[in-house]
C-alpha cells in the first residue's frame, strides 16, 4: 500500500487551515471550574460550552496533526501512525465545517458530532503503539531507549493532550444525560470514594490475572469508604487497574511455584489536605534500579508484546490484556499529572515495589497544555 502524505488525501485549503489553527493559543479548564459550569447545565451554559469546544477543539487537534507530521526516525511515516494521523485531519475538518453554533438545536448537533469524533479516537493508543511498535523492528537493536527521548517527549504531549481533548468532549457530552445521578457532574463525581474506585478497580484486575494464571493473589484495601473528594472516577478506575494489574502479575510469577500463599496487594488510601494519596504495596520481588528509568517509556515491557502478531489496528483495541503494551505506567502518570497530580514508583529489589498515585484534591489546577 503506497503511502500517502497528507497533501495527497486532504486539500491545501485545510492543511493551511490545519496550520493556522496550530499555531493559536490553547485555552486550559480546571476540574473545579468544571464541575461549578457544569453543576446548572441550563441551555444557556451548554450553548456556551458548545461555543467554547467549537473553537478550542480545533485549535488542540491541529496541533497534534501538525506533530503528527514531523516525527523523527520515520515514525510518521509507518502506516498506523498515518491513521492517526486522519483521523485527526477528519475530526479538524468535521470541527471547522460545522457553522457557528447560535441556538440550541445547533448544540444537540455539535454534541452528536463530538460524540462521533470521540469514538472515531476511541483506538488512537493501540494505533500509536502499534506504530511505535513497526518503528522498534526496524531500529538498531542497539539502539536504547535514551535516543528516542524525542519520540518519547512527543508521546507524553500527544496522550497528555488526548486527555484533555477527551475529557473535554465527555464532559460535555455527559452533561446531556437526561437523568444525572445526584453529585454528579459531566464525568466528574463531587463525592467520590477513592476506596470504593479502587476496590472495583482491583476486583477488575484480579479476574484479569484470574483468566490469565488461574489463580489471583488477594488485594487488601485500607483506608475510610466514607471518605470522598471530587474527581473523575474513570481516571481514577485506569490509574489504579493499571497499578493492580502490575503488581498481581508480579507477586503471581514470583509465588508460582512456591509452596505458601502468595502474599496480598496492599492498597492504602490516606486523606491529606493539599493530595490524596494511594499507595499500592506488592511483595512482586522489585524492579531492579537499572529498569527503573525505563518503566515511564513507550519502548519497554517486560511481557510479551501482545502487537507483536498484530499489524492490524483494529484488531490492537481489542480485549485488556495483562501486560505488554509498554504504556500502562507512562499513560497513568499523565491521567494524574493532568488534575494536578503525579505517580511515583519506588521499588527494593529483591522484595517488591510501591506506586504512589498523588492526586490533587484542591482540583483548581489548570490542565497542563502541551
Amino acid at each position: 500500500m503506497a503511502v500517502k502524505k497528507a497533501s495527497e488525501s486532504f486539500s491545501k485549503a485545510l492543511i493551511d487551515e490545519v496550520q493556522k489553527w496550530g499555531g493559536m493559543k490553547q485555552t486550559g479548564v480546571s476540574l473545579k471550574y468544571m464541575m461549578e459550569f457544569g453543576s446548572k447545565p441550563t441551555e444557556r451554559n451548554l450553548l456556551i460550552s458548545a461555543q467554547f469546544l467549537h473553537k478550542e477543539l480545533p485549535i488542540r487537534i491541529a496541533r497534534r496533526a501538525i506533530e503528527l507530521e514531523s516525527l523523527p526516525f520515520g515514525l510518521s511515516e509507518k502506516p498506523a501512525v498515518l491513521k492517526v494521523r486522519d483521523w485527526y485531519l477528519d475530526s479538524f475538518r468535521d470541527l471547522r465545517s460545522f457553522p457557528d453554533i447560535k441556538d440550541s438545536s445547533d448544540e444537540l448537533a455539535f454534541t452528536q458530532m463530538i460524540k462521533m469524533i470521540k469514538v472515531r479516537h476511541n483506538n488512537v493508543v493501540p494505533a500509536m503503539a502499534l506504530g511505535v511498535q513497526q518503528l522498534k523492528k526496524e531500529l538498531n537493536p542497539k539502539c536504547v531507549p535514551q535516543d528516542l527521548e524525542e519520540i518519547h517527549q512527543f508521546l507524553d504531549r500527544f496522550y497528555l493532550s488526548r486527555i484533555g481533548i477527551r475529557m473535554l468532549i465527555g464532559q460535555h457530552v455527559a452533561l446531556h444525560n437526561p437523568d444525572p445521578q445526584p453529585g454528579v457532574v459531566g464525568q466528574i463525581h463531587c463525592k467520590m470514594s477513592p476506596v470504593v474506585v479502587a476496590d472495583g478497580a482491583s476486583q477488575d484486575a484480579r479476574s484479569i490475572c484470574l483468566k490469565e494464571y488461574g489463580s489471583a493473589p488477594e488485594v487488601e484495601i485500607y483506608g475510610d469508604p466514607n471518605f470522598t473528594f471530587p474527581y473523575v472516577p474513570s481516571h481514577l478506575h485506569l490509574m489504579v487497574f493499571e497499578l493492580v494489574k502490575n503488581s498481581l502479575r508480579a507477586v503471581q510469577e514470583r509465588f508460582m511455584n512456591a509452596d505458601r500463599y502468595p502474599p496480598p496487594v496492599r492498597i492504602i488510601v490516606a486523606d491529606g489536605i493539599e493530595d490524596v494519596t494511594i499507595k499500592i504495596s506488592d511483595e512482586g520481588g522489585g524492579i531492579p534500579r537499572s529498569g527503573l528509568p525505563k518503566i515511564f517509556t513507550y519502548l519497554y515491557s517486560t511481557a510479551k508484546n501482545p502487537l507483536s502478531d498484530c499489524d492490524d489496528v483494529e484488531g490492537a483495541g481489542e480485549g485488556v490484556i495483562m501486560a505488554g503494551y509498554g504504556y500502562g505506567l507512562p499513560i497513568s502518570r499523565l491521567y494524574a499529572q493532568y488534575f494536578g497530580g503525579d505517580l511515583q514508583i519506588i521499588s527494593m529489589e529483591g522484595y517488591g515495589t510501591d506506586a504512589y498515585l498523588h492526586l490533587c484534591r484542591l482540583g483548581d489546577s489548570e490542565e497542563p497544555l502541551p
